[in-house]
Parts: C-alpha cells; structure tokens; sequence
C-alpha cells in the first residue's frame, strides 16, 4: 500500500476519533441537526476504518513474527513465526485490495431511497403486462432485502400490467443496488393471445431516481400548479370519496407528477413532490454533465430509457444483461426477485472501471 493511501486512511481514523468524542459532548447530543449530520458521517467512516484497523494489526503481526526470527533460537517458534508470516502476508494482500475498493469515489446517492418508475413501451398489451411482470419483479427482490414499497401512482392496463407505475422503495443503501435497471427492458415470449404460437418481442422502460430530500434541492412554491381530484383504482375506502388525489405540475419545466395511493390527500402531496424532486434533481444532473463532457457512454448505466440494457427470453428461460455480457439461464429464478447476481456483477464492473479510471 503506497504512503498516499496510508496518509488517506490515517485521516479517516483520526476523524472516526474526533466524532467518537463529538458525540459525547452534551451540546451535540442535543442539537439533533449537528447529531444527526456526525452520525451519519460516523457510519459512511465505519467500515473502512475498521478494516484499516485490522489491517493495521496484520501489520503489526509480521513486525512481531519478523522479530521472532531475527532473535529467536528455538526451531519450533521459529516455524511459528514463520508460519504466521505467510498467513498474515496472504491476509494483508486481501484487505489491501479490499480498501481499494472502499476508497474508490462514491456515488452521493448510493445511500438513498428511490423512486421507480416503470412504463409499458413498444408492443401495446405485452409491453404493459410486461411492465406489471418487472414492477411484481422488483417486489419480490424487495422483501428479499427487507426493504419497504410505496406505490406513488399506477395505471392498470386492461390486458393486465400497467401502462405506467411508479413507487417508492425505502431501506438500507437502496440506490447502491437499483441504480443498474434504468434502461429499457426487453421481452420475448409467446402471448396469451398469440394463436399461431409466434414469440414477440415488447418492451418496459425502467426509470430509477434517487429520492432528493427537500433541503438538497429546493423548489419554489410560486412554480407549482397543484390540483387535487377524486382517485380512482386500488387505494383502499378513501377511493372516490374524497378528492384526495394529487397532481403537480412544475411551471418552468413542464414536468408533471401525480399521486393517488396515499392515504390522505396531504399523503399524496407529500409522494408527489418527493417524485418531483427527483424528476427535477435527475434533469439538471444531466445537463451539467451534459454541460462539462462527463456523461459516461461506455460505463455500466447510462440512465437513458432508451438504451436496451437486458433482455428476458422466456423459450429459453434466459436472462441477457448486454451492458455486462452477461447470459444466466435463470429467467423463471430472476422474475421471482432473484436479481443479486445480476446486481453483483454490475457493481463488480462499475468498480472495475473506476479503478482503471473510467
């Protein structure tokens, strides 16, 4: 490890050091802004330092065995020593390759919740059932995380499926794993109404948006036009009772959301401009990099909902990620929510490029 990284990671221990004592101080324990910030800090800190830690320790163990060599007589410590070189050199090579990966840049968003918006697209009623059978697959892969849904607005297609969704999923690190499905999702079965067997091909778009918090990006009241009207659909008693439905339109944009599954009309204001927020946030992110050249083309997600990223072949029950090269003939498994080794290979080619720079 070069004296750089070692300088880097010292720094991070010793501010690890100084929250630990700033969180004793009863001026911060009472100043739930100032705690709230620290803690957080804390546990982006956590793992890395804890794992400089061990390896620092490692360290500290050859030292001693090296020690043991160069003074002791006694063949049996000795091979001990020696022993202990070998196991602990062996260790020190995997926790330094393991820092690498902790110390590369983060993504600001990797720890939030998102917002999930799912369109049927190109062939009519499959690419709406279709858009239900991604939706359902999201689901299942969110209860296998422990994560929490919120659906934001959904339109039902006659045929089944929806037009459109979108949602909410909250829980640990969130857009860490999600980030990767944005794009357009391609299918190529059979249909239920296809007499002659043939298998079409239809698409879903897949949009995933970071949650933006209000005091990362604020909105004017005075761009806001916001009508309420009756729900209609899945909602629960408060459906076509009152107006508690919520649409948002964003003046100086254009950009309209809309909100209907909560269960109070000031539950759905409060969905519609978080989905706002990010619509809003995801926009003027593209424009700067846009702006300065940094749009990345040749990385793991580009966010386009154009670009094809994965296709699902029900005949051959398989799965094909195009970004990653990667073909699993694990369709039936993956639908049920069995996204992770997907997930893991596109967070593993995401590191890779940034440790080549990319």
């Amino acid at each position: 490890m070069n004296q750089k990284t070692v300088e880097r990671l010292e720094a991070m221990l010793k501010r690890s050091n100084l929250i630990n004592e700033e969180l004793t101080k009863p001026e911060i324990v009472n100043d739930v802004k100032k705690l709230t910030s620290l803690a957080k800090e804390q546990a982006q800190l956590e793992d890395t330092v804890a794992l400089y830690l061990t390896y620092k320790n490692v360290l500290n163990n050859i030292n001693e065995a090296k020690a043991i060599l160069e003074n002791e007589k006694d063949e049996e410590l000795i091979e001990l020593a020696k022993e202990e070189i070998k196991t602990s050199e062996i260790r020190k090579e995997q926790i330094t390759a393991e820092l690498k990966v902790m110390l590369l840049p983060k993504d600001s968003n990797d720890e939030k919740n998102v917002i999930f918006e799912i369109r049927g697209a190109a062939g009519g009623d499959e690419g709406n059932i279709f858009a239900g059978d991604l939706y359902r697959m999201y689901l299942r892969y969110a209860e296998q995380q422990k994560w929490k849904i919120e659906v934001i607005e959904e339109n039902e297609s006659e045929a089944g499926g929806f037009s459109t969704i979108s949602f909410m999923v909250k829980g640990d690190r969130v857009y860490s794993k999600m980030k990767f499905e944005s794009g357009a999702h391609r299918v190529q079965r059979i249909p239920k109404t296809e007499s002659k067997g043939r298998v079409h091909t239809s698409t879903a778009t897949v949009a995933v948006l970071p949650e933006i918090e209000e005091v990362d990006f604020e909105i004017k009241t005075v761009d806001l036009k916001i009508d309420t009207y009756r729900a209609s659909g899945a909602g629960g008693q408060h459906v076509n009772t009152t107006d508690s439905a919520v649409r948002i339109t964003h003046l100086p944009t254009g950009v309209v959301v809309t909100s209907q599954d909560g269960r109070s009309q000031h539950d759905n204001k409060a969905l519609a401009m978080q989905h706002l927020r990010s619509k809003l946030y995801e926009e003027q992110q593209r424009k700067i990099n846009e702006e300065r050249g940094t749009l990345r083309k040749d990385a793991v997600r580009t966010g386009d909902r154009s670009e094809k990223i994965r296709t699902y072949n029900y005949p051959q029950n398989r799965v094909t990620d195009h970004r990653i090269n990667l073909t699993l003939q694990k369709l039936d498994q993956i639908m049920e929510g069995n996204l992770d080794e997907i997930i893991t290979a596109l967070i593993n080619e995401e590191q890779r490029l940034k440790m080549e720079g990319n």
